[in-house]
């Protein structure tokens, strides 16, 4: 699924008017249609509404949907913001069918007007969609800020109002809605941090947009869905041998951090390696030939971290490195002769991220197509500060651009920068795996796809999905608050099993 900005949106509704045909107020009549069907679908049309609209054609949808409740036996009020201008063609058309409907419309001009809203109503938001360009003010700003204290519950249409669809809204007045009814595709706000509080849950409603618009080939922002990572997973020959799906190295682990490297080990043959050697201090030796029989195991010549490679490093089809390593100055030293030595696959995290922000010259070493994966704070470290959301989004496009490399912003919604200029959004996963050692095995999960001979760019939207996914299995199992980050890896059966039953 395609995330287009609100530019593209506006030329995909304009080429469906041309090309279905349909007018455009029927198109809206459409998309009204779909949120009434959506209120029916969640059991509110019991309730009463107030719905509030602007005079653009967000609150032409809002007139429509108005009309479409009373005619289902709703109680309805609307509320219109009045500035003594007419509204949108399209909006004119729905406010002359609201008349006749015989709808009890109020026109606000000042606070008297949206005082006392009933506290049983369920407020339907249409003051302002997609081309929003400036901060709400006035009587505006003043409408929002009461309906969000106002304890009544919100529904917005398309947007929360006050919210920009392609750049960040911190400081602004925006309606916080307890459903977003989006239209046809996710927009760019919604899969950012910043914005959580005023989304609520997403609803994408089909409105039968015309699928052959030019601009879905032209856009360069993706959700990953089960489809992509269907059409990516590759099945397993009869035939094959563990020499067919790789030896993956993982540099990990250091005195009181060995379980790093357990979480990281056990994920990447859970994950299809065929072969993995760990290269470990000495004190993690009894640790890991005990906790993980199958992974073979190289042993630092220092008790308690990683300082030395003796490794023939070529015999590895991919090298992960960072969970639980330290940041000692030997270790950079390890580190360092890693990235000149080894110019084949190669994945990033942890402290192998912060020994990298403490040396940003050498992000010149970085094989092409090496696999970072920060979670903000490291993102900072490496790349600067970013004012917000948005800012941190542009960077990580700029920063995978620049330096050839796939970057992996770990969040709710992992965001995957390739250096052709393409970026996606992870669709799987929850907040119960945000707790320590998901990330170490997010490590392992990358590095055993990447063992089989899957290209960077597969490996990087494969392991992030699989990693989500598992963490859903494991929430369904143990619950978010109780999961772990071992739960993941136990769930990664069922999540290939869900993955391998849906293709062809």
């Amino acid at each position: 699924m395609q995330i287009l900005s609100a530019e593209q949106i506006r030329l995909w509704d304009k080429f469906t008017i041309e090309t279905e045909p349909i007018s455009s107020v029927d198109l809206m009549e459409r998309a009204a249609d779909r949120c009434v069907d959506w209120l029916d679908q969640h059991k509110y049309l019991s309730r009463s509404f107030s719905v509030f609209c602007g005079k653009g054609n967000n609150g032409g949808d809002g007139l429509a949907i108005a009309r479409l409740l009373v005619a289902r036996q709703c109680r309805v009020v609307v509320y219109i913001l009045e500035f003594g201008h007419l509204g949108t063609e399209d909006f004119q058309v729905n406010l002359a069918r609201l008349h006749e409907a015989a709808v009890e419309v109020r026109f606000i001009q000042d606070e008297d007007h949206f005082r006392n809203i009933p506290e049983e109503d369920i407020i339907i938001d249409a003051l302002f969609g997609c081309g929003l360009n400036r901060p709400l003010e006035g009587i505006t700003a003043t409408l929002i800020k009461t309906l969000n204290v106002s304890g009544n519950e919100i529904i917005t249409v398309d947007i929360p109002s006050g919210l920009y669809v392609d750049r960040s809204s911190k400081g602004n007045v925006i309606v916080q809605a307890r459903h977003t009814l989006s239209f046809q595709c996710y927009k760019l706000a919604f899969m950012m941090a910043e914005n959580e509080p005023y989304i609520g849950e997403v609803h994408i409603l089909d409105i039968g947009l015309h699928p052959g618009y030019p601009g879905l080939a032209q856009n360069e922002l993706s959700i990953v869905d089960i489809e992509l990572i269907r059409a990516i997973c590759k099945p397993r020959r009869k035939f094959a041998h563990k020499g067919n799906f790789g030896h993956a190295l993982l540099i990990a682990g250091s005195e009181g951090k060995m379980g790093a490297v357990v979480l990281a080990a056990k994920a990447c043959l859970r994950s299809g390696a065929g072969l993995l050697t760990c290269h470990i201090p000495r004190c993690g030796n009894d640790i890991m030939q005990t906790a993980i029989p199958e992974a073979m195991v190289v042993i630092d010549h220092h008790d308690t971290m990683n300082t030395l490679l003796n490794e023939d490093l070529s015999v590895f089809s991919v090298i992960g490195a960072g969970p639980g390593i330290g940041t000692d100055a030997k270790t950079k030293k390890l580190v360092e002769f890693l990235l000149q030595k080894y110019k084949s696959r190669l994945v990033l995290d942890a402290d192998a991220l912060n020994i990298l922000a403490s040396q940003k010259e050498w992000l010149s070493l970085l094989p092409p197509y090496t696999i970072l994966t920060p979670h903000p704070k490291e993102f900072e470290r490496l790349f600067g500060p970013a004012a917000n959301d948005f800012e941190r989004l542009q960077s990580a496009v700029k920063n995978s651009r620049q330096y050839n490399i796939i970057i992996i912003l770990k969040g709710h919604y992992t965001f995957i920068a390739l250096p052709d200029g393409k970026g996606y959004f992870n669709s799987t996963g929850n907040a119960g795996m945000a707790k320590g050692g998901s990330g170490d095995t997010l490590t392992g999960i990358i590095s055993g796809i990447s063992a089989q001979g899957y290209s960077p760019f597969e490996s990087a939207i494969f392991s992030v999905y699989l990693h989500g996914l598992a963490g859903d299995f494991a929430a369904g199992t143990f619950s978010e608050p109780a999961m772990l980050a071992s739960d993941l890896t136990e769930s990664l059966g069922k999540a290939f099993l869900f993955i391998e039953a849906g293709k062809s």
